[in-house]
């Protein structure tokens, strides 16, 4: 999902039919959530130079990529707190000053050090814009509007990953690395702009900001980033050093923050009762398998394919652009037809069996393997199981968890996708350092297997994929 980011080229109903600060709403929160994805595609591609620019083994590649998932997923909850209580607005905007700061530093990077703070600092900047822009457009619209609008933020987002893997490639064949990040500069100003003069502040009175939670923050951030940092160092140290240490201290962590949370009830960063419903809770299970299981693909496909195969960059980017491409077409459809017609429990069933599926073909690439009988027809099936599933899953959360709390829902479903999608990264290593195509192969069984679990979680929703918001 994610890239030079063109909008929408057809007109969308939902934006023809939108108020101008509605419409200018919804073209700020795609530009700016697409920034992320945008940029994750061009450095998947350009990973294998980086590496030979810094002298770095797989091992830096996983950093470069956790680098910044590590800060999105340990503060992604953080940053629609914030959001809830300064104001959606103002932190969007601010993520969005954090993350082209850190793109320009990353351009210019002269050491690995370097380019690994600036990565941290794009996934702080991207952790506050994520949950807020999902939040900033579930008070902008309603009803079917809203899946609509959330339809045509999935679809844009996927849109732009159809040209970035593809710019990206190119960039990094004509113009190095460097370049990718510069690229993604002028929409991060464009989003800014139209964001300062479309958006409504979620807080205008400094009494009513809902309270901010910083015993749960803290627990919850120190427990994630403890226990994932303990997942990247896994496949290099085994148990020894720091591995076994920082995963008890991440368990301990998040239980404390659990225990926190019950305490503080409505004032909680996140309230439990959202988990006493059927729904919010079996849509956060599915969310956290399917990226789990996609999460690893994503960054080891253009890896196997450059590296593997000996693809060029932008060649690799061409291979994987039907998965964008299709998300982009169908995301605004399946946010919003599709539901109508069949109900989200069962796209997301129907999504994650396809998705299964491409991971189960893709499993059984050959050593000799070819695009279009080998690769394709896997990608394929995923890109449609995805483009099933994206919109449908994120309107579920947002309606499940009511108004009031779409920031926290919106910042939840957030880290637990980024945070499946960096555990299956975390334990990359293990694959990287043997034979890549065999371990190419374990990663896609992985892959089928979660995204198996995910459909069993779908199967057992509430009608509807959701049922009425809890009270509060």
């Amino acid at each position: 999902m994610t890239n030079a980011l063109p909008l929408p080229c057809t007109p969308v109903p939902v934006i023809a039919a939108a108020p101008q600060g509605a419409r200018g709403t919804l073209i700020a929160a795609t530009v700016a959530s697409s920034l992320a994805f945008v940029l994750g595609s061009m450095v998947n591609v350009a990973l294998p130079q980086m590496q030979a620019d810094f002298g770095t083994g797989p091992s830096g590649a996983q950093w470069i990529v956790n680098a910044y998932l590590l800060p999105l997923g340990a503060l992604v909850l953080m940053g629609g707190a914030l959001g809830d209580h300064f104001g959606r607005k103002r932190v969007f905007q601010a993520g969005l000053g954090v993350f082209a700061a850190s793109c320009l530093l990353a351009a210019v990077a002269w050491s690995f050090p370097i380019l690994l703070f600036a990565r941290v600092l794009e996934g702080l900047g991207a952790a506050m814009i994520a949950p807020t822009s999902l939040a900033i457009l579930a008070e902008a619209f309603s009803g079917s509007d809203r899946g609509r609008a959330v339809g045509t933020w999935a679809g844009a987002g996927a849109a732009a990953g159809a040209v970035a893997p593809v710019a990206g490639g190119w960039i990094v064949d004509v113009a190095g690395w460097r370049w990718a990040f510069i690229a993604v500069l002028p929409f991060a100003a464009l989003a800014y702009v139209i964001a300062r003069r479309s958006i409504r502040e979620s807080v205008a009175d400094v009494n009513a900001r809902a309270p901010l939670d910083w015993l749960g923050a803290t627990l919850v951030s120190g427990g994630l980033l403890a226990a994932v940092w303990g997942l990247i160092a896994l496949p290099d140290t085994g148990t020894s050093g720091t591995t076994i240490p920082a995963l008890i201290l991440g368990a301990a962590l998040l239980t404390g923050f659990v225990v926190v949370e019950g305490r503080k009830g409505d004032a909680a960063m996140i309230p439990l009762v959202l988990f006493r419903d059927a729904g919010f809770s079996g849509l956060t299970l599915f969310t956290f398998f399917l990226y789990a299981a996609l999460g690893g693909l994503m960054l080891l496909l253009p890896y196997t394919l450059i590296s593997g195969l000996g693809y060029a960059a932008s060649a690799a980017g061409l291979a994987i652009l039907p998965m964008p491409l299709i998300i982009g077409a169908m995301s605004r459809f399946s946010g919003g037809a599709l539901v109508d017609r069949f109900g989200t429990r069962n796209l997301l069933a129907g999504g994650a069996t396809l998705v299964t599926v491409g991971f189960l073909l893709l499993a059984q690439l050959p050593a000799d393997a070819t695009y279009l009988p080998d690769i394709l027809p896997g990608l394929l099936s995923l890109s449609v199981g995805m483009a099933m599933a994206v919109a449908p899953l994120t309107s579920a959360v947002l309606s499940s968890a009511g108004a009031a709390r779409s920031g926290t829902a919106s910042g939840v479903n957030n880290a637990v996708s980024r945070i499946g999608g960096l555990v299956a990264t975390a334990l990359l290593g293990l694959v990287l350092s043997g034979d890549l195509l065999a371990g190419f192969a374990v990663a896609a069984w992985a892959g089928a297997a979660l995204a198996g679990l995910s459909v069993a979680v779908a199967l057992r929703l509430p009608d509807g994929g959701n049922e009425k918001p809890p009270d509060t």
